[in-house]
């Protein structure tokens, strides 16, 4: 009956979003305006589980009223801590991606946050969630507005400094979408892109996070997200129209001799950081040429 499945997945999700915002607002304005360490320990604990829970219900419907079958290859749950602290990279196709690294990952590692771009904060009632549970918001400038307003440059760079304070309080897995967009073929021939199926990646933002967190961070672990079926949208995976989600998962040590260089500043430090980027991408590309073109063993549940 999949008319009966979207009707009861289009009325489960304000359901479920309103429950748990209201919460978790409440909190935030506890944590706002009691901001002693103590009390700000305690309220991003339970604002962490209450996001938890929200996607928690999300990953159900998934399971239970979608066919879309999950398959990840790579990692198990004896590679992951809950309590750690991950910088996690993936390639993007579709808003799909974020509900799938969420059912992949809710509760085996540290809720995922986002660089998000600032306009996202305007979204009816997710915007006030994902502020309260201090993702950072990016003005993400074009090379023009940069141009015309070189100020513009260091303010996204102040931005992830100032969440990767706050992050070092918290486990955490600081995810980020390297391409900086949705990958689209129109983009990658606008690129001239190296790769057959990625963007050329950013690797500025990876840096910055990487100087800011320092030794805070233990690994990194690098997705790759594939759509065998072809790109789906949301209205695709929430009517039933998505046969197999399929992941590879692979878990890199922090270089260290990209530990403590300048991006901005340093020449011969931003090479090399390109370089170590533009393989973790050729590599990203062979993966997901293998994960389109064949069967995938399912390695590690997901929640």
């Amino acid at each position: 009956m999949p008319v009966l499945r979207l009707i009861l997945i289009v009325l489960m999700i304000p359901l479920s979003t309103v429950s748990h915002i209201t919460p978790l607002l409440l909190l935030t304005l506890v944590k706002a305006l009691l901001p002693l360490p103590g009390v700000r320990r305690i309220c991003n604990g339970l604002l962490t589980g209450i996001a938890e829970s929200w996607i928690g219900v999300n990953n159900w419907m998934w399971d239970h009223l979608t066919s879309t079958r999950l398959s990840i290859v790579g990692l198990a749950d004896a590679d992951l801590r809950r309590d750690g602290h991950y910088l996690v990279l993936a390639n993007h196709q579709s808003w799909v991606d974020i509900l799938t690294l969420q059912k992949a990952f809710n509760r085996r590692i540290p809720l995922l946050r986002f660089f998000l771009k600032r306009q996202l904060f305007w979204v009816p009632l997710l915007g006030l969630a994902w502020w309260a549970l201090d993702f950072p918001f990016m003005g993400r400038y074009t090379p023009k507005q940069i141009a015309r307003n070189p100020e513009l440059a260091g303010r996204d760079i102040e931005a992830t400094r100032r969440a990767c304070e706050k992050f070092r309080e918290i486990p955490i897995s600081i995810m980020n979408f390297v391409e900086g967009t949705r990958f689209t073929p129109a983009k990658h021939d606008a690129q001239h892109s190296p790769y057959r199926r990625l963007l050329k990646p950013k690797s500025g933002g990876v840096a910055f996070v990487l100087d800011a967190m320092g030794p805070g961070l233990q690994a990194v672990l690098d997705i790759t997200i594939a759509y065998p079926d072809g790109v789906p949208s949301l209205a695709d995976l929430l009517q039933g129209r998505v046969t197999e989600v399929r992941l590879q998962v692979r878990r890199h040590p922090l270089p260290a001799h990209l530990q403590g260089g300048s991006y901005q500043n340093d020449r011969e430090f931003r090479v090399r950081f390109q370089k170590w980027m533009n393989g973790l991408w050729e590599q990203k590309d062979a993966d997901l040429a293998g994960l389109l073109g064949g069967d995938t063993q399912e390695t590690a549940k997901p929640s």
